[in-house]
């Protein structure tokens, strides 16, 4: 059953790979804390066991730690899924996890870097000239002028871009698409890297690859590979590369925009999330900003 939810979520709800790999791995503690308690098929699950999973999942057992808030919520979202499936396939009768409610992750607020050390980082690429330095800049241009997910920007193909109308069209969560302008210092990197870094790189490999940020083999960067360049440039710049993720520069894009004036609803658009409450948080960080700048600046702030 497990194995038929998860195709049902590959293939009809479009789950990313990342999302079906952690639901399975959710999915599969789920089956294991089942039969340790005698329980062999989804019919005879009770409100209790599954009552009882999550609060193991909260408290850790001899053989794994306490899930987080955000990872056991995961968790519940897997097991309710699964009973909700069973039930609608008319394998089970009743959904013992109907009732049951999900912890509630603490709100954090997204870090985002101040527009200096934004120009900081993006001009402490790869400090010896050739194709990987611009690789580099263009990649970390890119994170920063379109506010694409590391994922989206290694998926990226040659293809997606469009220089003459500076745009590029994203593939996101759930197989979503979407287009987005790229600005005009991400453009004039990728430009650059395009016409004399990536022909150089792709020289490298066996066969062509489309993607558009290529690794010194001529095959496609990874995530893993993206990440690195952006520790280490992170380092070079003197900022703390450990705290620093491909996310860092999302974050910072969304932040800036909402700064700028921009409406929530248009950076709901260009970070490709599915509800503008996912985007409003970003309108926390601002807010804290303006406190800031008040308690700072006003004559009575204080």
């Amino acid at each position: 059953m497990i194995g038929a939810y998860l195709d049902h979520l590959a293939v009809e709800r479009g789950l990313a790979g990342n999302t079906l790999s952690a639901y399975r791995q959710d999915l599969h503690r789920y089956a294991e804390a089942l039969a340790l308690a005698g329980v062999t098929s989804l019919r005879e699950v009770a409100a209790t066991d599954v009552a009882d999973h999550l609060a193991r999942l909260r408290a850790g057992d001899t053989d794994r730690p306490a899930l987080r808030a955000s990872s056991a919520a995961r968790a519940v979202s897997a097991v309710r899924g699964l009973h909700r499936f069973a039930l609608d396939e008319g394998h089970t009768a009743i959904d013992p996890a109907a009732d049951l409610r999900p912890p509630t992750p603490a709100r954090r607020l997204p870090k985002a870097l101040d527009l200096t050390d934004v120009e900081r980082l993006l001009g402490a690429a790869d400090p010896e000239p050739g194709p990987r330095r611009l690789r580099d800049t263009a990649l970390l241009e890119f994170l920063y002028g379109t506010g694409a997910r590391i994922s989206e920007a290694v998926g990226c193909a040659v293809d997606d871009v469009d220089i003459d109308a500076e745009t590029v069209l994203l593939h996101g969560k759930g197989g979503k698409s979407r287009l987005v302008p790229i600005g005009g210092y991400a453009l004039a990197a990728l430009g650059t890297y395009l016409a004399d870094g990536r022909p150089v790189l792709a020289r490298a490999g066996r066969r062509p690859s489309p993607a558009v940020f290529l690794n010194a083999r001529g095959g496609g960067l990874t995530r893993q590979s993206a990440w690195l360049i952006l520790r280490q440039t992170a380092e070079r710049a003197g900022l703390d590369g450990e705290a620093i993720s491909p996310h860092t520069l999302r974050h910072s894009f969304a932040t800036h925009l909402l700064d700028g004036g921009a409406d929530v609803r248009v950076v709901q658009e260009l970070l490709g999330h599915a509800s503008v409450t996912t985007t409003q948080i970003y309108t926390l960080v601002t807010v804290d900003r303006l406190r800031e700048v008040y308690a700072l600046s006003h004559p009575r702030a204080r």
